[in-house]
């Protein structure tokens, strides 16, 4: 009895041991990253300084834009004329080191004008490639389809393969290579459909929509008081190539569960067998949502993906992937829904 009577702490110092134990336990508690995202998340709240520096609301657009960067995929901005589609495109650009071109489609508008072409030298009696506007690592397509079929073709190779062949000769393209594109879904007058295999190679199709009343006021107020001053000089760049390519790496590392997995495939094949639509989402709808997920937890600091990532990220992969009958296009029914609903219908994974 005496030696079990000696194991116990006396009374007084009972006090010290909740004092010292929680401390442990609370410190075990603390979520650790597996992956070091801390400069990572410092980038994206910079960025997103930057822009809201000219930028008044479209949050959803400038996250989506981000994650698209992070994911190396291609964007398509959808929306009215005057919604900041295209500044919004500057300002990132202007943000990163990196080369940037301005390509404004046209009728007009020759695949060689895109990608370049092979000129006579005559002092070297030979021909000699000259590079196209699409030798860049952003590039803004402002109004992409106002260009014809044979143009808009021209995108196929280097969006998918980041490469382009011009005369049996392949020329790659420097990472990181992001392409923003533009369109205005009101006017259709002069305007090219663009085909399935090209909405495909975006990763996402934001649609962007007018601003509230209150965003509206600080629209106008800021520009009030821009006076002469020019709007890009506002923003900063700090951001190079190699940090970009750092970061996208980074994100290949982010855990994904199986049982994620298994849920991205459900929501991919719920678009296939839908009534409602006439075309479901392919196999690379199932590795964007994927990439677009893992972009997305790193920038809110996670190494790891969740149910709600996925989510997040569900409809700016699928919106543009689909196809509605058009039965139910002509009762209103939108893409949006029809992927919020096929999303409310299957299980989240916990």
């Amino acid at each position: 009895m005496n030696e079990n009577e000696n194991t116990f702490e006396p009374d007084n110092q009972e006090p010290i041991v909740p004092e010292t134990q929680p401390q442990h336990e609370e410190k075990d508690l603390q979520f650790q990253s597996r992956v070091d995202l801390s400069e990572l998340q410092q980038a994206v709240t910079k960025i997103k300084t930057e822009l809201s520096k000219v930028i008044v609301g479209q949050k959803h657009m400038v996250d989506m834009l981000i994650t698209a960067l992070l994911a190396n995929g291609h964007v398509l901005i959808e929306g009215v004329p005057g919604v900041a589609k295209t500044i919004t495109a500057k300002l990132l650009a202007k943000t990163l080191q990196v080369n940037f071109s301005r390509i404004q489609f046209t009728p007009d508008l020759m695949p060689s004008d895109i990608l370049g072409t092979s000129v006579f030298d005559l002092k070297k009696s030979e021909f000699e490639f000259k590079h196209g506007p699409i030798f860049a690592n952003m590039i803004l397509i402002d109004e992409i389809n106002r260009a014809p079929a044979k143009t808009q073709a021209a995108l196929f190779e280097v969006m998918e393969e980041r490469q382009i062949t011009i005369d049996g000769n392949q020329y790659t393209l420097e990472a990181p290579f992001m392409v923003l594109a533009t369109q205005n879904p009101v006017e259709q007058e002069g305007t090219y459909r663009l085909p399935e295999a090209q909405l495909d190679r975006f990763l996402f199709k934001l649609s962007v929509d007018y601003p509230e009343l209150e965003e509206e006021i600080e629209i106008i107020t800021r520009e009030h008081q821009l006076k002469d001053t020019v709007k890009l000089d506002q923003i900063s760049t700090f951001l190079d190539p190699k940090e970009i390519i750092k970061y996208q790496h980074l994100v290949n590392e982010i855990v994904v569960e199986p049982h994620l997995l298994k849920y991205i495939a459900q929501l991919i094949v719920n678009t296939r067998n839908h009534q409602f639509l006439y075309l479901g989402a392919s196999p690379r709808a199932s590795i964007a949502i994927l990439k677009a997920s893992k972009a997305h937890a790193a920038m809110n600091g996670r190494d790891f993906v969740t149910p709600e990532d996925i989510k997040k990220v569900a409809i700016s992969v699928l919106q543009h992937r689909i196809i509605i009958t058009p039965e139910r296009e002509m009762e209103g029914v939108t893409g949006k829904q029809i992927i919020e609903q096929i999303i409310q219908s299957i299980e989240i994974p916990r």
